[in-house]
């Protein structure tokens, strides 16, 4: 069932609009895929000269929340999981992640955008098993 008192299709559009625009600009004006794994992981394995725009894009990721705080009052956040979950959910998706060859913002928005085969078997596979997932968390294992 769709939750309605939280349904956000013009808020949602907006955003689906600024990241799309985000990513054109950076692959159109600095010739970079704007997959977030593959930024960090540049940062963590430096090259020279690569440095300067992955620190500006991370520093974007990191301020954009606290500028949306002087228009807006953040959502009250609600997780529904354990500490042990949440560590298990997060070392499956970097694993899943380094085993893929890129994240959803890499596959699901740059590579589909570019109608990359590779990109599109992969963001299959990641929707099919969060699917999959969500499915058994709510409906097997209550």
């Amino acid at each position: 069932m769709i939750d309605w008192t939280h349904f956000t299709p013009w808020s949602s559009l907006a955003g689906g609009i600024v990241i799309g625009t985000a990513v054109a600009m950076l692959a159109l004006l600095n010739g970079r895929i704007a997959g977030v794994a593959g930024i960090i992981g540049g940062v963590l394995r430096p090259a020279a000269g690569d440095m300067a725009w992955r620190l500006a894009f991370i520093f974007g990721l990191l301020v954009a929340p606290a500028a949306y705080r002087l228009f807006a009052a953040p959502a009250a956040p609600t997780i529904e999981a354990s500490y042990p979950v949440l560590l298990l959910a997060g070392l499956l998706v970097g694993a899943g992640t380094r085993y893929g060859s890129g994240c959803t913002s890499g596959h699901g928005v740059c590579g589909l955008s570019r109608l990359s085969p590779r990109s599109l078997a992969a963001t299959i596979t990641f929707m099919l098993a969060g699917f999959v997932t969500v499915y058994a968390v709510r409906h097997l294992l209550v």
